[in-house]
């Protein structure tokens, strides 16, 4: 393609001083006559490159050049090369390549505004790796998954994008072994294979609904008392029009979410701290449930 033919011919530019029409066109496998059109149209584009005749001649850029002067602004610049290095913290080479190649053409770098980690503590992996592999170049990628119920399934998947929602990441995709849109928590994911079997894009908007978990729960909207001790655990995890500041210092706070143990267990993380006061029967619940931790000790 002619536009990443002359951004290639600009950066090889950059970095050597002079180089000539034969050597250019021999390494993008195109004619001279080829090089000199596009060196014609990056002059039209107020690029400031010029030739120079006879021997120790060629093609070069004035020396105080930098892309900046022609086609970004500082500000635009900057807004790029901060983005791609907030996006390379998602382990891809590709990204810090790009990330350098455009710090030299702009003569700048990018600052460190940002770090993030995905891993946790225990152990890495390279799963932002093969699914980016897998929905950028359209192969099919299998992969072990557990549920939330610890079942175990082998899956062959057409992935469409990484998504993180609620402080977990998930990748989307259209599941062969299902034969509809399936949502995957990558926590869930093991061994993770990128097959040599390509896919064609789907129409989305037309495949048929879901087909309902067999395991679904009803959802219930709990409220709770959670003493002052939490209030930092208050404010990371409820809106604030959930929350009812009591005198005592104590907060009622209301939350929706699908009844399972996931739910119960959630409760149970803020120990002495945390009083069910709705629904009735989710505080029989939680009062089974620490009676048996206690009696375990």
């Amino acid at each position: 393609m002619q536009v990443n033919r002359l951004f290639e011919i600009i950066y090889i530019l950059l970095n050597k001083q002079t180089v000539t029409a034969k050597e250019l066109a021999e390494q993008f496998n195109v004619s001279t006559r080829t090089i000199y059109r596009d060196i014609d149209t990056l002059s039209l584009a107020g690029i400031p490159v010029y030739t120079e005749k006879g021997k120790g001649g060629g093609i070069s850029l004035l020396p105080d050049f930098v892309l900046n002067k022609s086609i970004l602004s500082e500000r635009e610049q900057s807004e790029i090369l901060n983005a791609l290095h907030g996006l390379s913290h998602v382990q891809t080479e590709e990204t810090k390549g790009v990330l350098n190649r455009l710090s030299t053409i702009f003569n700048k770098t990018a600052a460190n505004w940002l770090d993030v980690d995905f891993s946790d503590w225990s152990y890495a992996n390279d799963f932002f790796g093969h699914f980016k592999i897998g929905i950028l170049e359209k192969r099919i990628v299998a992969f072990d998954y557990y549920n939330a119920y610890g079942e175990k399934s082998s899956r062959q998947v057409e992935p469409i994008q990484l998504w993180f929602k609620s402080k977990a990441w998930y990748i989307k995709g259209f599941c062969l072994n299902k034969q509809g849109m399936r949502l995957f928590k990558l926590t869930r994911v093991k061994n993770v294979i990128v097959t040599d079997e390509y896919f064609t894009e789907r129409d989305l908007l037309n495949l048929p609904p879901e087909e309902p978990n067999k395991h679904e729960n009803t959802d219930i909207t709990m409220k709770l008392r959670i003493l002052p001790e939490m209030t930092y655990r208050v404010f990371d995890e409820y809106d604030e029009n959930h929350i009812e500041r009591q005198p005592d210092g104590s907060f009622i706070v209301s939350r929706t979410w699908p009844e399972d143990n996931w739910v119960y267990g959630y409760i149970l993380s803020y120990g002495e701290y945390a009083e069910v006061l709705e629904p009735e029967h989710l505080r029989q619940i939680i009062k089974t449930k620490a009676q048996k931790m206690m009696d375990k000790y």
